[in-house]
């Protein structure tokens, strides 16, 4: 078998192998429209069975293409799952193409476009994906006139001029509140992510939309959010829940949000579902583990980062920006009301 210098398979290995040239070869492991799809699946399953990863930097030097797809996370942010899930979920869409995914991390005390301009000025990758999306994020109007491919874990205020993954955050809230209503709470508060965030915008609006619409009452949970440290969280829905005009029913942002409230409530001697109501989004079955009495709304982060990569690649391949746009819509996935209580429910036996 023959090998390169560094005894890695190459193009010329896969050739020897097969009895086609190296030409052949290459342009079969490209997926040329004029190379049989018998002759494709050899030359792949060879390459497979003898490891063979094309050189990247000599791809990069013949076609100025990285083949890499970089995902920029704070990595201060989202407990539960969300950096995993969304990691997960761009690798599956990237399995089968030439592409693969890199992590650009950076901290909250680092300036966010500090990495931005790093990949777009060195070209170290073909196309970003990022979130935490502001409503005129300079990330992205950075990247849109530098004409870099890009696709945001959020919308903004730009309109439709790129591409984007987004939850339906104002559905979420208005299903929350509704629900609330239905139990007959009265006093709702919302712990909401950071007011600078396109999302907070969208959940805010409808939660006051659904608290309107319900004829209930707002109690203010102000300078507090999803993503603080939990112990923040719980130390100032404490402090919520001791006010004489407490409320009796909350909107999460977050699954971690919604245990630091389920603890909150219960160092306050309260039990959910007598004297409040929680309605939480989660990523993780771990929420509704942590307490059953707890109302449960998904976000598959999975699905996002399989949606972001997506477009992405539609950008890189010149498609219609129109095209690469989509929206996830919530439902309420766990209800504590469907779940008769421990006398009526069937009991198992020999």
């Amino acid at each position: 078998m023959q090998a390169g210098a560094e005894g890695r398979p190459t193009l010329k290995t896969i050739a020897f192998m097969t009895g086609l040239g190296v030409t052949t070869v290459s342009r079969a492991l490209k997926d040329a429209p004029d190379i049989s799809a018998d002759t494709k699946r050899r030359v792949q399953l060879v390459a497979k069975q003898v490891g063979y990863r094309p050189n990247r930097a000599g791809v990069r030097l013949r076609t100025g293409k990285t083949n890499v797809i970089s995902l920029l996370l704070n990595t201060d942010e989202q407990l539960m799952g969300f950096i995993s899930d969304i990691i997960y979920g761009v690798s599956r869409a990237l399995r089968g193409t030439p592409y693969h995914i890199i992590l650009t991390p950076y901290s909250g005390r680092d300036d966010p476009m500090d990495a931005v301009r790093y990949v777009v000025e060195t070209h170290s990758a073909d196309g970003i994906i990022i979130s935490r999306t502001e409503p005129q994020d300079a990330r992205v109007l950075y990247m849109l006139e530098h004409k870099f491919p890009f696709a945001t874990h959020g919308r903004t205020d730009l309109g439709n001029a790129h591409p984007w993954h987004d939850f339906d955050n104002e559905v979420f809230a208005r299903l929350a509140v509704r629900r609330l209503a239905r139990n007959g709470r009265k006093r709702l508060a919302l712990l909401a992510p950071e007011p600078k965030l396109s999302y907070y915008r969208h959940m805010a609006d409808g939660f006051a939309n659904g608290v309107a619409e319900c004829g209930l009452t707002e109690v203010p949970f102000h300078n507090s959010w999803v993503d603080q440290p939990i112990d923040r969280i719980r130390d100032a829905a404490i402090e919520l829940l001791r006010r004489p005009s407490r409320p009796d029913g909350v909107v999460c942002g977050s699954g971690a949000s919604a245990m630091a409230i389920v603890n909150a409530l219960e160092m306050c001697g309260m039990t959910l579902g007598d004297e409040i109501d929680v309605v939480t989004k989660q990523s993780t079955p771990l929420v509704q583990m942590f307490r059953p009495g707890l109302y449960v709304v998904e976000e598959d982060f999975r699905l996002a980062g399989r949606e972001l990569a997506n477009a992405v690649l539609g950008q890189i391949e010149g498609r219609p920006v129109a095209d690469l746009h989509s929206l996830s819509v919530p439902e309420l996935v766990r209800d504590p009301a469907s779940i008769p209580p421990a006398a009526e429910r069937p009991q198992g036996g020999g």
